[in-house]
């Protein structure tokens, strides 16, 4: 049977250079995935510290940068998040992925948007600063301090998102927003939690995050819209274990990363036909 090949692949909130960052199944998905557009939407990284990034993070992005490849035929889009603020022109450089405030795209006769979601969370709209300090900086130093599960700082994540009702604010925003932008389908992420919406002949779908227990990704193809939850594997590490792992020159100077040759290893994505 051949493989299904997707129209749009997307995926959120992987916040590399966090503790909890699951890059390495991320990279997985990607690999194991066909598709023609491959949506990152938003909060890629934790924050602006590239010396955070860890061995499978550049890994990842050093994927994203080959895919990116026309050769490959297919479109990367990174659309901005929150945490991606000021990193635009820095990314478009470093990976060859144009970065959008919102994406939109035709699919089948309907109109789909893409939007990170923090635009519909009146919280960080109006504490840019405060939300940099005290929710970003402070949550990656719990990270440190937290148990190698990670039990604290995720309990904390969902506790945040159900606290300041952060799902249905963003739905209720984005599927007005969708409305007033005539598009069938709005996918954000931003609250870490992955969930689909309808109302009024309009659906929202968010994507998760990339730092929980059970990461999600979404698919847009023949079979309509579909929310995948990452199905562990037996060789998964734990997000915590390779955190021991030195950090060398090599793994994080941005100048080797510029080196494409060092990341043949991880083996090349096929790309598919338009």
């Amino acid at each position: 049977m051949a493989p299904q090949i997707y129209d749009t692949l997307i995926l959120s909130d992987l916040h590399l250079g966090a503790d909890m960052s699951r890059a390495r199944e991320a990279l997985r998905v990607l690999r194991e995935n066909q598709y023609r557009r491959l949506i990152l939407l938003g909060d890629i990284f934790a924050d602006l510290n590239f010396g955070r990034l860890k061995k499978e993070h550049w890994k990842f992005l050093g994927f994203i940068r080959k895919l990116s490849n026309p050769k490959r035929n297919v479109e990367v889009v990174w659309v901005e998040g929150n945490h991606d603020l000021g990193l635009a022109e820095i990314m478009s450089h470093l990976v060859g992925v144009r970065v959008y405030q919102e994406y939109q795209w035709e699919y089948r006769g309907l109109r789909h948007i893409a939007v990170h979601g923090h635009q519909f969370d009146g919280f960080v709209v109006s504490n840019v600063r405060v939300s940099y300090y005290i929710g970003t900086l402070l949550y990656l130093q719990l990270q440190k301090w937290d148990s190698k599960n990670k039990t604290l700082t995720r309990f904390l994540d969902r506790l945040n998102t159900r606290w300041l009702r952060l799902s249905p604010k963003v739905a209720e925003g984005a599927l007005a927003h969708a409305r007033h932008r005539h598009a069938a389908r709005i996918f954000c992420g931003h609250t870490h939690a992955a969930m689909h919406q309808h109302e009024h002949g309009t659906d929202y779908f968010n994507c998760g995050a990339w730092i929980d227990a059970h990461p999600a990704y979404i698919t847009v193809g023949e079979e309509g819209v579909q929310i995948h939850e990452y199905v562990e594997r037996t060789d998964d590490l734990h997000p915590g274990q390779e955190q021991s792992e030195e950090r060398s020159p090599a793994v994080t100077e941005p100048a080797d990363f510029g080196d494409e040759a060092g990341f043949v290893e991880d083996g090349e994505y096929e790309g598919v036909g338009t």
